[in-house]
Formats: structure tokens, sequence, C-alpha cells
């Protein structure tokens, strides 16, 4: 089994309580109500900025003139061409989307720090589950709508069809593919930050969308 199966298979139990989190079940039956999703696409907005900025510090960490570009491409994607799709659900403007919640705070000051810490294998590591568990949730979300008759009749058919894209599996697998051959390098001590990175990581995927749906605010 390569690496990255045995981190899949580690997170599994969070992969099966990302599946049953109320906002992913009501997002793929389309039952999700209009301000919960808006307030998560509000946050994402935000958490994508920074996100942009950890996969730009992969491409200035990596040695590997292919892992350079892709991490490159993979950062203007996701701050250029991803704009598109929540300047679509999000009534305020995308220079106007108010404060990062708790969670998306943690989860962005997380990655961040891995990018100072300059340990590329652990950085790669985790920003590698947004890549992996959205294509994951969306490709098979995409199955089952266009089994009941289509994204065009859904009211998230749009982010559904962002995620189940067969492009972005296309990237997910040369993320993963990376993240496999760093981890084959690494000593032992790297393979472990490399394990608790994705595992942090996807723990925060599933705060994310549990925060969505109670709309989490800053307590004080």
């Amino acid at each position: 089994m390569s690496f990255v199966d045995q981190l899949w298979q580690t997170i599994e139990p969070i992969r099966t309580a990302i599946d049953e989190l109320p906002f992913v079940t009501g997002l793929a039956d389309g039952s999700l109500d209009a301000d919960r999703f808006g307030y998560y696409m509000a946050q994402d907005a935000l958490y994508l900025a920074d996100y942009g900025r950890a996969l730009a510090a992969c491409a200035a960490q990596a040695t590997d003139p292919g892992d350079m570009v892709f991490w490159a491409e993979s950062a203007r994607q996701t701050v250029v061409v991803e704009r598109e799709l929540h300047a679509a659900h999000v009534e305020r403007g995308l220079h106007d989307l108010g404060q990062p919640s708790p969670t998306c705070t943690a989860y962005t000051s997380y990655l961040l720090a891995h990018s100072a810490q300059g340990c590329y294998p652990a950085l790669a590591a985790g920003v590698l589950p947004c890549f992996w568990i959205y294509d994951d949730v969306g490709t098979r979300m995409k199955a089952v709508v266009e089994a009941r008759g289509g994204l065009s009749e859904h009211p998230y058919g749009d982010w559904i069809a962002a995620y189940g894209d067969p492009e972005f599996a296309a990237s997910t697998a040369r993320a993963r593919e990376i993240v496999d051959r760093l981890a084959q390098a690494a000593d032992e001590g790297v393979r472990q930050r490399m394990t608790r990175a994705f595992v942090t990581a996807a723990r925060y995927e599933w705060m994310f969308w549990d925060a969505a749906w109670r709309r989490e605010t800053w307590p004080v």
C-alpha cells in the first residue's frame, strides 16, 4: 500500500463523519438552505485566499520543476478561477466578505504555519486533504445527482460540477503522486510530520463544513 493510500485509510473515520454532516447531506440532495450555503461560500472564499498562499509556498519550496509548475498553477486556479464560482453565490462582493470564522482562521493559520516552517513534504501533505476530500465528495455527489435527473435542476449543481470535474480529479491525482514521492524520499521523522499534517487538515475539513452548518461566529 502506498503512503498516500495509508493516509486515506487512516482518515476513514473522518471521511465517514464528513459524509454524515447535515451540511453535506443537504448539499447533496439540494435541501440545504441558501443562508447556510452563502455563509459557507463566503468563508470558503476567505479560506481559499490563504490556501492559495500555502500552495504558492509549496511551489517556492519545491525543487522538482514539475512540482513547482503544478503548485503554482494550482495557486492560480484557486485564486482566480474559483472566484467565479463564489461570486455566483455570495451576495456581497468578494472584497467585502466579513471576517474569517474561528474555524477558518484556525485552518488557514495551521497551513500557513507549515509554510513558514519550511518542511516542504509536511506542507504538501497538509494541503492535500482539500484536494482529495473535495474530489471524493464532489465525484460521488455528481454521480448521484446525475442519476436522479442532472445537475442543471440542482440548486447547487455548479458547485457539484466544479468538484466532480475530471480535471479536478486529475489535479488531485497529481497532488497525491507528489506527496507519495516525497514520502518515499523522506526519513521516518518527516513521514510522521506528513501524517500529522494530513490528518489534522482532514479534521479541519470536517470542522469547516460543520461550522458552516452552525454559521459559526466568534463567541466574544
